[in-house]
């Protein structure tokens, strides 16, 4: 990569690889020749990756060289490949072509160290680019290190010790075989999710090794699925991984050595500990047999310059796979999103390609993509979400969270077992719901027990962990069995008046330590707390529906809450795997304050004449992952009025009155039709459009017209609550639009959004963010 003299790859293959070997879907082409020059991308610092070389003498094989990957640092984080960190593995490339090219190689392993092979491109160089040109530097640059590992002239393995992420499986796809461990959870291409496509020969090399429709699943279809990834097995099923391996602890126990007597012919000599490979002894069993044949590896047929007639991936197969995804792709882009068209787009156009033109094609999509406001807002919200997954805002410093030793839930109904379950789960302590009568606590214990059982026929649960969680959760219709708790949540109707008196109750039972937790969605907790003779141990933890699967917690602080509590309050949140954001007793907090806007301003539209049908998609923009009509009906039309009705009385009337939404409620109607469950794609039911109407306006808003006062009103609340300082900063609100309300990655969360499109200073006259923080340089 500093100079072209460095590049010089044989196109020659030893003479001890399997024929079998080239059916990996490698195109032929010569590495193309690296841009000679300085940093690609300069006054950017990097976590390096350094390569560490082991030699394995293995019988009736030979030398089998392993470039193990790791931090330069020592340290566990994941390795990435950022520029010194491709020059590290382009020298290690290097000297092991020069050895195999003069016959002192037989094969060449990759793998990485911890819980990670490799986890991609260093995305701290991605956002500092700053033209297009710079981009596509980057882009080649990982080419030619994949070009590199393809064009030894020996037998290639990927040990994907752990996960192998975006470039970290395109280094993988690159080698002739691929094994992993049996513990793996995260192999895939996640790249489509951040606004990026697979660029360093994801779009060229997978297609022609499992086929266009499974690749385009992983390429297109699993980031479109909340960023799903792949496990070892479910690898090994589609075609991406030729071996799973049992391999609980890569450590002195199950690595291959280099000794005397190489695998095979009695192991390492015990007068000098050999050094270690970080490779199971049975992988470099399996790549011998492989490399002689003696193992059948299913793989498609190498395709040199696209699909032929006959072939596994037909150009029918081919376009077809392409095809299937328009529309999804084109719903993504038409919401901000362009990089799960311009994968199809890549993937199609690589059909008929050599590997240098596919490559090319790779380049121009991945630096043009660089450069838009979509990838740049994404890698805002990503370095957000993990700074202040650790690190978030508003924990009180130096207090010490107080002991759970055990929890009580007051209620059993649905929340209240979902709570009930996941603090059983995360806490390992006993936990008791109480209810009023005997039927609803019974009902609401059956609800739990059967919970935990499909986590056990889902495989999440073991039978002896399923018979463990089922022990800790019980249930009372007597409030006295919660005394000895350390934590009580309760989560019973939302009403203000039946939660103070819960409260009440449960202060006169509980000891004067006992965190008093309410799951309220709007309601102030310190006038939950009114009255009560230690004030001080109520806070909100605000859990969203369905409990399992949101990330968010709002933990909110009340007027006299003390610091204890609130420590006490994240320690939670964090034991549960959950994300906490601090917000302050305001109404609706935040999460819900912003979308209840949102959803009167487009009912409010609806009042005033606007049709059904521009409503619905009127938002489409946005990106979000449902419409304003399917949000309503999940949440419930019933609870949506008492909401905007309760932020209203409190709020004021910038929240609309709609008589409409009573009308809906009071008639039983539906805003989509549906069957079990309202989704993002049932369909808008137009008669409901005769429901509303109330306040006619002569020239009612089209969809254009309402997507821009929808746009500033929430710039407006927004700047309201960060006023009132109801969240910390726009990130927090960002954080908890993201993680509470599905607001897309590349949208940058709200408030970067509301700048990109100009509402925020039309509203405010000032931006959320400098230039520059979630959008592409200018």
């Amino acid at each position: 990569m500093r100079g072209s003299g460095r590049w010089s790859w044989s196109p020659a293959r030893s003479p001890r690889r399997s024929p079998r070997s080239d059916a990996r879907g490698r195109l032929p082409a010569t590495c193309p020749t690296p841009p000679s020059g300085a940093h690609v991308v300069p006054g950017t610092e990097e976590h390096v990756t350094v390569v560490r070389t082991t030699d394995l003498e293995v019988t009736d094989l030979g030398t089998v060289l392993v470039l193990t990957l790791e931090p330069e640092d020592g340290s566990d984080r994941p390795c990435t490949l950022g520029e010194r960190g491709l020059d590290n593995l382009a020298d290690a490339l290097a000297a092991a072509h020069e050895r195999a090219r003069t016959g002192r190689l037989a094969a060449v392993v990759l793998t990485g160290t911890g819980r990670t092979f490799l986890a991609g491109a260093d995305l701290g160089a991605v956002r500092a680019v700053t033209d297009i040109e710079q981009a596509r530097l980057l882009a080649r640059r990982g080419h030619e290190v994949v070009a590199a590992i393809a064009d030894l002239p020996v037998p290639t393995l990927a040990h994907l010790n752990g996960a192998a992420l975006g470039g970290g499986l395109e280094v993988a796809l690159a080698c002739d075989y691929r094994t992993a461990a049996r513990d793996v959870r995260a192999i895939g291409l996640p790249e489509t999710h951040l606004g990026l496509i697979p660029g360093w020969g994801g779009c060229t090399f997978l297609p022609r090794l499992v086929g266009p429709a499974t690749a385009l699943e992983i390429i297109v279809d699993n980031p479109a699925r909340n960023n799903r990834l792949l496990d070892a097995g479910a690898a090994l099923a589609h075609g991406l991984v030729d071996l799973v391996v049992t391999a609980p602890d890569h450590g002195p126990g199950v690595l291959a050595e280099a000794g005397a007597h190489g695998l095979g012919g009695g192991g390492a000599t015990e007068e000098e500990p050999p050094p270690r490979s970080g490779v199971p002894r049975s992988v470099i069993e399996w790549l011998r047999q492989a490399v002689d044949g003696q193992v059948p590896v299913a793989r498609l047929v190498e395709r040199p310059t696209g699909p032929r007639p006959g072939d596994p991936a037909s150009d029918d197969e081919w376009l077809a796979a392409v095809d299937a995804r328009h529309p999804l792709a084109q719903a993504r882009a038409a919401g901000g999103a362009p990089a799960y068209e311009r994968a199809l787009r890549t993937v199609a156009a690589s059909r008929n390609r050599s590997r240098a033109e596919s490559f090319a094609v790779e380049d121009d999509a991945l630096a043009e993509l660089v450069m838009t406001d979509a990838l740049h807002a994404s890698l805002y919200a990503t370095d957000l979400l993990r700074r202040r997954r650790k690190h978030p805002l508003g924990r009180p410093e130096g207090a010490a969270p107080r002991e759970i030793r055990a929890v009580g839930v007051a209620g059993a109904g649905l929340m209240a077992g979902q709570l009930a379950l996941l603090l059983a789960r995360s806490l390992r302590v006993p936990v008791t719901m109480r209810d009023l009568d005997d039927e609803r606590a019974r009902r609401g214990l059956d609800a739990v027990h059967a919970q935990v059982d499909r986590l056990r026929t889902q495989g999440r649960l073991d039978d002896r962990g399923a018979a463990a969680l089922t022990d800790l959760l019980r249930v009372t219709t007597d409030v006295a069995d919660l005394a000895d708790a350390d934590l009580v949540i309760e989560a019973v109707f939302e009403e203000l008046d039946v939660k103070r008196q819960v409260l009440a109750e449960l202060e006169n039972v509980v000891g004067p330590t006992t965190v008093l937790a309410t799951n309220t969605s709007a309601l102030s907790v310190t006038q939950m707390a009114a009255g009560l003779e230690n004030p001080e141990r109520v806070v909100g933890l605000h859990f969203f529906n369905p409990v399992a699967q949101m990330p968010l917690v709002e933990v909110v602080r009340a007027d006299r809450t003390d610091d204890a509590t609130y420590a006490t309050a994240f320690a939670i949140v964090h034991a549960c795997r959950k994300t906490a954001v601090a917000v302050a007793d305001a109404p609706g907090f935040v999460v819900n304050r912003l979308l209840v806007r949102l959803l009167g301003e487009v009912l409010g539209a609806l009042e005033e004449g606007t049709t059904v049908a521009d409503a619905d998609r009127a938002l489409a923009g946005m990106g979000l992952p449902m419409g304003p009509f399917q949000l309503l009906q999940l949440v419930g039309p019933a609870v949506a009025e008492h909401v905007l009705v309760t932020l209203r009385r409190d709020l004021g009337e910038r929240y609309a009155d709609s008589p409409g939404l009573a009308r809906v409620v009071r008639d039983g109607r539906a805003f989509v039709t549906f069957e079990a469950r309202p989704s993002a794609s049932s369909p808008v039911d137009p008669a409901v459009g005769e429901l509303f109407g109330s306040r006619p306006v002569p020239q009612p808003l089209d969809a254009a017209g309402l997507l821009d006062r929808v746009r500033r009103a929430l710039a407006q609340e927004t700047a309201l609550l960060l006023d009132d300082g109801v969240a910390a900063d726009a990130g927090d609100v960002d954080l908890a639009m993201i993680l509470g309300a599905g607001w897309p990655l590349h949208n940058g969360g709200l408030t970067a959004y509301l700048d990109r499109t100009g509402a925020a200073e039309a509203v405010t006259g000032r931006r959320f963010h400098e230039p520059g923080v979630a959008s592409a340089p200018r």
